[in-house]
């Protein structure tokens, strides 16, 4: 925490009088609507852009692969797989941490406090990449052990030692993207974004001609670094701009062990949210791999998750727009405002969310066809369609809430939502669906439903007792505008005005 040049201690919390959530609707709140409609869309455009080359460089990497031959495509696709669910998925989980610190932070105006969880959260990931790298290089001995084929293994090791260097700039590259979308300052990270996929094609002609799949392995981590060194530019650049000199503020080496412990205590949840619904997708693919048709089943599933991932960019750039706006207008002690902001970006998410699932069935024709022309497969994609336009209604309220619950700083409220709804019932109950009563995928998809649905009443609980007056006074401490201190018996009352 930064040093303070003085402290007043008040007895009685000087907060009350500000934070109070509006009992009924005022009478702007049509225009107050359409204002944060505004925001949110600015804020939101640019992130689901930005995800979609995402998606786009993963599509243009699967083709290289694809042209190097079957045995490099298998071994490529399946070290990705297990780089997405040890690696990235855990970078990005912790630093999912930065969103409500820094959100609420920028809220409050404290740079210092934006400085320093910045450097701090690059740390902890860099630190984090040592036992994900050993893992990495000793993956084909656990692919053997799991039934894998051995000459898949070795490829599957050949491209994630090749890959390696992404682990460090991700531990840069994530960072920076919350940092700046904390601020709402999403359109540089699309425009660095498209600019990386524009290269990486070109990256992957040279590269994959030279080196085979070590150069295809290689082009993700070059165009990845592409995007830290525009980011890193931008971020030095506007710094040194600012009008009030942000920079000269410094705090960059002040973090104490309060700061740590806020972090460390706030990562631990983001991450395992983040990881307990990554790895769900995996187990329901390992699912399908044993069902009496796997091989259909799998074609199936492989088909309509390309276009759930489409659709997911969307919903986690709603997510995230929710986390921001939540956040900062907390950090600004407005719990009224952060209150109406939490409920636009819910109904929004039942918005989007029908009309992606509409948007499903209406390509369930013609999505199949693109990917294969087996009429088995084409059929499956057309029934198993329809029951993931029902899970995707349902998946975007859930992935917004998260953000909601995140942007509170209290992101295990996700993480236990995602525990009950996918592991102790969407997976059982597949499991049951699709094995004992032999319903087949349909019956893995059906539980997967069911333990959604399951998910999205346990956040819409927690997200409907959120005490917003509450969470905006937790706010001013977390950001350190205030200090709260314990009276005689015991009870957090006072505050000390930073």
């Amino acid at each position: 925490m930064p040093q303070m040049a003085a402290t007043t201690v008040l007895d009685e919390n000087p907060l009350e009088k500000t934070l109070s959530v509006p009992q009924k609707w005022p009478a702007s709140f049509i225009h107050d609507t359409h204002s944060e409609l505004k925001i949110q869309r600015r804020i939101a455009v640019p992130l689901v852009a930005m995800n979609l080359t995402w998606f786009a460089k993963l599509a243009i990497t699967t083709a290289f692969l694809g042209r190097l031959g079957e045995l490099q495509l298998a071994g490529g696709t399946l070290g990705f797989t297990f780089a997405n669910v040890t690696g990235f998925s855990v970078l990005n989980g912790l630093c999912a941490a930065m969103e409500p610190i820094c959100g609420q932070a920028y809220g409050a105006k404290n740079f210092k406090l934006l400085h320093k969880t910045l450097l701090m959260a690059t740390i902890l990931l860099l630190v984090t990449t040592l036992p994900i790298s050993f893992l990495w290089l000793n993956v084909h001995k656990l692919l053997i052990h799991f039934g894998q084929r051995e000459e898949i293994a070795i490829i599957a090791k050949k491209y994630l030692f090749y890959l390696l260097p992404d682990l460090v700039i991700t531990s840069f590259l994530s960072p920076l993207k919350s940092y700046l979308s904390s601020q709402s300052e999403t359109v540089p990270i699309m425009l660095s974004s498209v600019v990386a996929v524009a290269l990486h094609v070109p990256v992957n002609l040279l590269l994959s001609k030279a080196k085979g799949i070590e150069g295809v392995s290689m082009a993700i981590w070059i165009t990845d670094l592409v995007v830290v060194i525009l980011l890193g530019l931008y971020v030095s650049i506007t710094e040194i701009c600012s009008k009030g000199g942000r920079w000269k503020e410094g705090g960059w080496l002040e973090q104490g062990a309060r700061d740590w412990i806020n972090l460390l205590k706030l990562s631990g949840p983001c991450c395992l949210t983040t990881c307990l619904e990554w790895w769900c997708i995996e187990i329901l693919v390992l699912l399908t791999g044993r069902l009496t048709d796997a091989r259909q089943a799998v074609g199936v599933l492989a088909i309509v998750l390309n276009f759930d991932y489409l659709l997911y960019s969307v919903m986690l750039s709603l997510s995230t727009c929710a986390s921001i706006r939540v956040s900062n207008l907390l950090g600004e002690n407005q719990p009224g405002r952060a209150y109406m902001s939490g409920n636009v970006s819910l109904v929004l998410s039942i918005v989007s969310g029908c009309i992606g699932g509409s948007v499903m069935v209406g390509a369930k024709g013609v999505w199949g066809p693109l990917f294969s022309h087996d009429r088995g497969i084409t059929r499956g994609v057309k029934k198993t369609m329809l029951i993931m336009a029902l899970v995707e209604v349902v998946n975007f309220p859930v992935t917004v809430c998260g953000g909601i619950v995140r942007g509170t700083a209290r992101p295990w409220l996700a993480m236990y939502a995602n525990l009950g709804g996918f592991y102790l019932l969407a997976l059982p109950l597949g499991v049951v669906l699709a094995f004992k009563v032999r319903l087949g995928l349909g019956g893995l998809l059906g539980g997967f439903l069911v333990g959604m649905v399951g998910c999205l009443v346990l956040l819409l609980v927690f997200v409907a007792r959120i005490n917003w007056d509450e969470e905006a006074r937790k706010a001013q401490i977390l950001s350190c505008k205030v200090e709260e201190t314990v009276d005689e018996d015991g009870d957090n009352k006072n505050c000390a005005i930073t």
